[in-house]
């Protein structure tokens, strides 16, 4: 409670708020920024600023995922879902104030579990062996059965589809590559911050794009934080169910911030029952994902800090940050160090504190973004998007992965498949995989005999059982026992859904056949997932074909959205023909040169604005890009142009 110890929190915790608001950053990026700052500080002052970033980032992601639709990290994608509609509802405060409030309780609910339990969790996390961790990826998996909208066949379809594109890359087991096709970006796989922003972000900035509207469709920002509060209180119940939810995910290493908010969003549909609208606007699915994501951050310390093993990306950046102050992570944790792990635990609980508080005064002003017309924002956003995206491997290559996921997304949109039920295939598969094979090694086939697999197997059974009961569809409601989807009258008007469910199935054909080139422990994983995608096609297929109308597997947005026969709509492809303009421009001339003629061009020819607007927006998205970029040592991916000329930083 130092002056000195809470100066360095706070300046931890407005770093994260910065990291938090831009889209795709997250913990890795923040915590690298802060590193080369610890040298010669007091090791409890400098945990205090690392933890006060990482206690506030979980928080301050939810701007970007409410009001924009963008998942401002792993942690907050199921928070879009809801918290997106809201804002677009003019509920923008609401949903935001809920979301931390949200936050706050679950991160000073796990620094109370983590302050109970550190010396007793040692032995409870030693228990968990290869074979454990390989049923609670199954367990993650079981979300898909809620998350499957309308068409069961549609959401394993997809799920498959993410597990095959989660295994691209090095089989565990063997190091053999799969799926790679001579490309050498694809040898380390994908990474989860372009399939994040590409599958969720694109297709929004889309369809708002088309509307020529601002985000939020009515003049009020609702009821202010109060009202947030009040819904929060009312609710209290499943944010203490989904926190409790977060600490035990947290403590397993592996699983982490990209699933846990699944999980709490799963539960939340699996349990509600009083008039529920997921996925259209229900606050409760704000509610539980921010209660869990924060409460995972200190359940992740535990393993970190009393083993050296870190439960996420980010706590891997924090272990090397208590090596570089000369703590060794291990049993003296919670012996001679044991001071040095409470006060880590309580200023992780401040800093939640610290940030919620902040965040709620930031709120509503902020909220009021959602009435600037969208076509202003656009190219911000844009610039935003391609710029988190490139931070994964810094290459030109991750926008060009950016836009044909982007294609992938607005498609999965278009036609009703899950898309959630994609990226929990793609977050699980390395550890599926990884864990199935230790599994076997570890103990042959007898390992699903354990009473650790069997419990956590029967919960498994449990939670299918109950999504299935309760799973809801494209528009938010549990799905009905009838088949009544929105469908066009004509059969004629399926073809864009049939020969995009033969586009999905020829993928998981290719890879089948890709994976019969492989040894027995490089292929079995691929090729039994692509398998069971290949029977939910064959399913799939004939129910889009001859099925009747109304038919549950029937969804095409651009025949019964709400968009349809509205004056002034643009195109669907709009939108992603400006961000793949801006990547050409990148390979082109490299990405600031591209970003200086990309704003200029957008806010005249779509925004309309005028000559000093365009002016000013564009010198301060060219100054911030450029201190950001400096800030993190970052080189902008190169054009052709560059390769052939010797351009000043931030040219090149």
């Amino acid at each position: 409670m130092t002056f000195q110890h809470l100066l360095y929190m706070l300046i931890g915790v407005s770093v994260g708020l910065v990291i938090g608001v831009i889209p795709g950053l997250g913990g890795i990026a923040g915590l690298s920024l802060l590193m080369p700052f610890l040298y010669g500080m007091d090791e409890v002052t400098a945990l205090a600023m690392l933890i006060g970033l990482v206690a506030v980032i979980p928080t301050s992601d939810t701007f970007s995922s409410v009001l924009m639709g963008i998942p401002g990290s792993s942690a907050s994608q199921a928070t879009v879902l809801d918290g997106f509609p809201l804002a677009r509802q003019g509920q923008a405060a609401r949903a935001l104030s809920a979301a931390f409030i949200s936050s706050m309780f679950g991160g000073v609910f796990g620094a109370i579990v983590l302050t109970g339990f550190v010396v007793i969790a040692r032995p409870l996390i030693l228990s968990f062996g290869s074979a454990e961790l390989f049923m609670l990826a199954l367990f993650g998996l079981s979300m898909v059965a809620v998350l499957a909208g309308r068409s069961l066949a549609k959401g394993l379809a997809a799920c498959c589809l993410g597990l095959i594109i989660g295994s691209i890359g090095g089989a565990p087991a063997t190091g053999e590559f799969r799926l790679i096709f001579g490309m050498e970006y694809l040898y380390d796989g994908i990474p989860l911050v372009v399939i994040g922003l590409g599958l969720f972000a694109i297709p929004e900035i889309a369809d708002l794009l088309r509307k020529n509207s601002s985000i939020s469709q009515g003049n009020a920002l609702g009821s202010g934080w109060f009202q947030g509060f009040l819904d929060w209180w009312k609710n209290i119940w499943l944010s203490t169910r989904c926190a409790g939810l977060g600490c035990i995910i947290g403590a397993i290493p592996g699983l982490g911030g990209s699933v846990v908010d699944w999980i709490a969003y799963g539960h939340a549909v699996q349990t509600v029952k009083k008039d529920p609208q997921f996925g259209k606007g229900d606050i409760r699915g704000v509610i539980a994902p921010e209660s869990a994501n924060n409460a995972m951050q200190g359940g992740a310390l535990l393993p970190t800090m009393l083993f050296g093993i870190p439960g996420s990306g980010a706590m891997a950046v924090f272990l090397g940050g208590m090596v570089l102050l000369g703590i060794e992570p291990g049993p003296a944790m919670v012996g001679a160090d044991l001071n040095v792990t409470y006060s880590v635990i309580w200023s992780l609980a401040l800093a939640n504190v610290m940030g919620a508080g902040i965040c709620l005064l930031l709120a509503i002003p902020i909220s009021r973004l959602t009435q600037i017309p969208f076509q202003r924002l656009a190219p911000f956003m844009i610039a935003l998007i391609c710029f988190a995206a490139f931070q994964a491997t810094r290459s030109l290559a991750d926008l060009v992965a950016l836009i044909v996921l982007g294609v992938l997304g607005v498609l999965l949109k278009r036609f009703g498949w899950p898309r959630p039920a994609l990226l929990i295939g793609y977050v699980l598969a390395p550890q599926a995989e990884t864990y199935f094979y230790q599994a076997l090694q570890f103990y042959d086939w007898g390992f699903v005999t354990r009473p650790g697999v069997i419990i956590i197997g029967l919960m498994t059974l449990a939670s299918v059982y109950f999504g299935l009961r309760n799973r809801v569809d494209e528009t938010g409601h549990v799905v009905p026992a009838t088949d009544d989807a929105p469908d066009a009258a004509n059969p004629a008007l399926r073809r864009p859904q049939i020969l995009f469910a033969v586009l999905v199935a020829a993928l998981l054909a290719l890879s089948l056949a890709d994976s019969l080139q492989l040894s027995f422990l490089g292929k079995i994983f691929p090729l039994s997932v692509a398998v069971i995608g290949l029977v939910m096609s064959a399913i799939l297929i004939p129910q889009l074909w001859r099925g009747e109308t109304g038919h549950h597997s029937h969804h095409d947005g651009e025949l019964t959205g709400e968009h349809v026969g509205q004056a002034g709509m643009g195109t669907l492809w709009g939108g992603l023909g400006w961000i793949g303009g801006l990547v050409v421009g990148t390979a082109a001339v490299g990405f600031y040169a591209a970003m200086l003629v990309f704003f200029p061009a957008f806010l005249r020819v779509r925004a309309k604005a005028g000559w000093l607007a365009t002016i000013l927006m564009t010198a301060s998205a060219a100054i911030f890009i450029a201190v950001l970029a400096n800030a993190l040592s970052l080189n902008f991916p190169a054009g052709y142009l560059q390769d052939y000329a010797d351009l000043p930083w931030p040219f090149r």
